[in-house]
């Protein structure tokens, strides 16, 4: 009943509020994927309605266009109310994979739990986000947990490598299926990758080429780099610096910082032994490294603060502390309320006082692997846990 509750909730604040929701990024995956009946002109189309100030160009891989196509032949308002509907069914199946990853998750495994899991997140930072601009990442992290939860490593492989072949970014959970020694996993994801390059080449022609050699790894055209929602090391000490502060020294000491931390949390927690510990310490490492990490990216905290309070750290008074700080955090949205201060999502010097706060999730993220490295360790052994049939 709070799921129902919570969900009605949410639609009637998409559609009885002025500021409910504008779907921009829904309006670039169909209008982009519509592009494709205009061979040559996908990088070129721009979402401007609702954005005058920074039209939106259509960012990612051309197989998303090709896997979007189907969308625009309905019509958008109908796409919508299912892509919302559809965003509350994959948190459900976050919720349930997550629960399914940990060895022993006590009463914290209950579809009731699930459930009110998923009343509370469609209410945190990252999927009012996800709500508001009709976002995939929800469906992604459903992929790649459903990849970490299968035994059969050409449906592992399937899932990851067409989720990368969408956008980019679960291809960072190869990292996770090499320390689990998931080699053919590995080598599969590989190559579906590679065979949605393939087929987008066949579909969307030239585009394939101006993506992978031209567009790739140009932050700008994707956002303003040090908006407070970017929420990755480059968006935050940018924003501290004043200026773009790219890949530089400071930037790199804190991703190099985050690595060190990340292996050793992942040594602590037994590495894959621990699947659900293993994939968010992965996806974590993931979002600080990225030149964008949006706070709709961010929905791998709600795995993380699954395991934290219902994992094998959940008697632990430091887990709970992060699990339910995080909770606290996400559900006032820090980069959200930021965001009504700064100039403008393109000026980056801002006020000390605006500027580290912006360092928040970073901040968190840290403690984080940091207090898993130190105490994750001084547990009894997990038992082996082999991805579960």
């Amino acid at each position: 009943m709070l799921l129902l509750l919570s969900t009605g909730a949410r639609l009637a604040w998409t559609y009885l509020l002025p500021t409910g929701a504008n779907f921009v990024d829904l309006h670039v995956y169909v209008g982009g994927a519509a592009a494709l009946n205009e061979p040559g002109t996908l990088y070129d189309y721009v979402y401007a309605e609702q954005t005058p100030d920074f039209p939106l160009p259509f960012t990612y891989p051309p197989f998303a266009a090709v896997v979007f196509y189907p969308l625009h032949l309905l019509p958008f308002g109908v796409v919508a109310l299912l892509w919302q509907l559809g965003i509350v069914v994959a948190l459900y199946g976050v919720v349930r994979c997550s629960q399914r990853l940990l060895s022993d998750p006590g009463p914290g495994g209950s579809r009731r739990v699930a459930m009110l899991w998923t009343a509370v997140g469609i209410w945190t930072e990252p999927l009012r986000s996800t709500f508001d601009y009709g976002q995939i990442n929800v469906l992604l992290v459903l992929a790649v947990l459903g990849a970490v939860v299968s035994t059969r490593w050409w449906w592992s492989g399937l899932l990851v490598g067409l989720a990368a072949g969408i956008k980019l970014t679960p291809a960072v959970s190869g990292l996770y299926f090499l320390g689990a020694r998931r080699w053919r996993t590995v080598l599969f994801s590989a190559t579906v990758f590679l065979a949605t390059i393939g087929v987008s080449a066949l579909v969307v022609g030239d585009q394939v080429r101006v993506y992978f050699t031209e567009l790739l790894g140009d932050a700008h055209r994707v956002g303003p780099v040090a908006t407070s929602f970017n929420q990755s090391w480059r968006g935050g000490v940018s924003r501290v610096l004043g200026h773009d502060a790219g890949y530089g020294p400071a930037v790199l000491i804190g991703i190099a910082a985050t690595a060190v931390l990340a292996v050793l949390a992942w040594r602590a927690i037994g590495g894959a032994q621990d699947r659900l510990g293993g994939i968010v310490i992965v996806q974590l490492f993931g979002l600080l490294l990225s030149p964008i990490s949006w706070t709709h990216h961010w929905v791998w905290l709600i795995p993380l603060m699954i395991w934290l309070l219902h994992g094998p750290l959940r008697d632990r008074v430091g887990a709970r502390v992060l699990g339910w700080g995080w909770l606290l955090l996400i559900l006032v949205g820090v980069p959200w309320l930021l965001s009504f201060a700064q100039p403008s999502i393109w000026t980056i010097p801002r006020p000390w006082y605006l500027a580290w706060p912006g360092l928040i999730y970073l901040v968190a993220t840290l403690a984080t692997l940091a207090w898993v490295a130190i105490r994750g360790g001084r547990r009894s052994p997990e038992p082996s846990a082999h991805p579960s049939p």
